[in-house]
């Protein structure tokens, strides 16, 4: 980019993240020296070590690579999930170093390039996973951010070259806001992060914004539901493109879709739940608009695999085990209406970690609701993230509200609950450290059976 001309060296403070990863692959790919803090080592910062970016989990500003103490040449990214008091932002900044919001750099990236974005509290991951690896496949050399490790390519971001840019357009402090894109989506607006909005009309005012961005109503595409113009996408009549004919084959989905130029019969997709095929449509949608050969994108749709952690499945026989990154009332709805439909005669257990104590006390109600869809739930404490404790807001308070069997445990009684339970389908849920746990749970149902 020319506004980094001379920028050669790029720190990341919280590298380890979905989003600031895929950045540093992506300068690393235009041949910078990139290197980063994290506080833990997990399965990315791993990667990450592997292909050549120097990592640290010494939060101490002596623990700076000597590669990137000089002012002249390096760039600084930050997440706003890092705390102000954090050692090495605050020597960054004394120093008088070019500092940068992820969000902020991402938006200048977008700005050179023709970018198809995905926005939306819900499903954004999945479709633009699927938009990426539908253009890919359609020959375009693409780049691509994505806010999840897609299954088909083991990694959250594509680097092919410069005909599109797909990316995910996060909500989150009105990161989105700073893109500069071409064709935009929108999943869904459902209330969410009030933590940061407040109340629900800002965080549509936002989305609002960040529709706006596209000046052309003929490339924006909205979910059926979602209370903006532009082509909706859903299974009702006289949607622009319309879902039909839905049936399950070999645990696929087959289904007709119905679009303005061309009818597409007959296509083929592999995730559970009625939501995955308005993500699916869409992004179809999108690629559609673009200029893709329909012919090809059906292929390409046929062969999508998935996104780690978006109904993963880990075991499949004697008994289901499902992973999934829900966290919000509206996602665990959406995983409870997959397993049904997919599982309708098995008894299903949840095991959820709720994500932040501000989301539990807002949607405790909802959660409550969704929650008892299960046969069972087993219930973790609240991961916290970046908020402290607030007073008489806890997983006790949740689980008092939840009409179903159930319990409160610590991760530890996880492995023995699971191989002890009558269900046969395990849906492990939450956007903290549960993820963890999973190959634990899995070995004990191994064991068990």
């Amino acid at each position: 980019m020319q506004a980094f001309k001379y920028i050669t060296h790029i720190y990341f403070i919280g590298i380890g993240g979905i989003g600031m990863s895929a950045l540093a692959r992506y300068f690393k790919k235009q041949g910078k020296t990139v290197g980063g803090y994290d506080k833990e080592e997990t399965k990315i910062t791993q990667s990450l070590a592997e292909e050549g970016i120097l990592l640290s989990h010494d939060i101490s500003s002596g623990a700076i690579p000597k590669a990137f103490l000089d002012a002249e040449n390096t760039l600084v990214v930050y997440t706003p999930a890092i705390s102000e008091t954090n050692e090495q932002w605050q020597y960054f900044k004394e120093q008088h170093f070019l500092i940068k919001k992820r969000a902020e750099v991402l938006g200048m990236i977008s700005s050179n390039l023709p970018t198809l974005a995905i926005a939306g509290t819900h499903g954004k991951t999945t479709t633009t996973a699927i938009l990426a690896h539908l253009l890919k496949q359609s020959g375009y050399k693409i780049t691509a951010f994505l806010g999840g490790i897609s299954e088909n390519y083991q990694s959250n971001y594509i680097g092919d070259g410069n005909d599109v840019m797909v990316v995910e357009a996060d909500e989150y402090d009105r990161s989105f806001l700073q893109l500069s894109p071409d064709y935009v989506g929108i999943t869904s607006t459902d209330d969410d992060h009030l933590d940061i909005y407040q109340e629900s009309k800002h965080l549509q005012h936002a989305f609002s914004e960040f529709m706006r961005k596209v000046p052309d109503l003929a490339n924006v595409f909205v979910t059926e539901g979602v209370d903006f113009e532009g082509n909706k996408i859903g299974f009702t009549e006289g949607s622009a493109y319309h879902i039909k004919n839905v049936s399950i084959k070999n645990g696929n989905y087959i289904f007709d879709l119905e679009t303005p130029k061309v009818y597409l019969a007959g296509l083929e997709f592999s995730l559970p739940g009625r939501y995955n095929l308005t993500n699916a449509s869409m992004a179809m949608a999108m690629a559609l608009t673009f200029g893709a050969s329909p012919e090809v994108l059906k292929q390409a749709l046929k062969s999508f695999t998935g996104v780690d952690r978006r109904f993963t499945y880990h075991l499949k026989t004697p008994k289901v085990l499902i992973e999934d990154y829900a966290h919000h009332p509206t996602e665990i709805k959406a995983v409870a209406q997959a397993v049904k439909e997919m599982y309708p005669e098995k008894e299903t257990l949840a095991i959820f970690q709720p994500h932040l104590y501000s989301r539990t006390r807002d949607f405790s109600k909802e959660f409550s609701a969704s929650l008892s869809a299960f046969d069972q739930v087993v219930l973790l404490p609240i991961y916290p993230a970046r908020e402290k404790p607030i007073e008489g807001v806890n997983a006790a308070m949740l689980l008092e509200k939840i009409n179903t069997k159930k319990q409160l445990v610590n991760k530890s009684k996880l492995p023995i609950i699971a191989a002890q339970t009558t269900a046969e389908v395990i849906v492990v849920m939450g956007a903290g450290d549960i993820g963890k746990e999973v190959v634990n749970i899995k070995a004990a149902l191994k064991h068990e059976n």
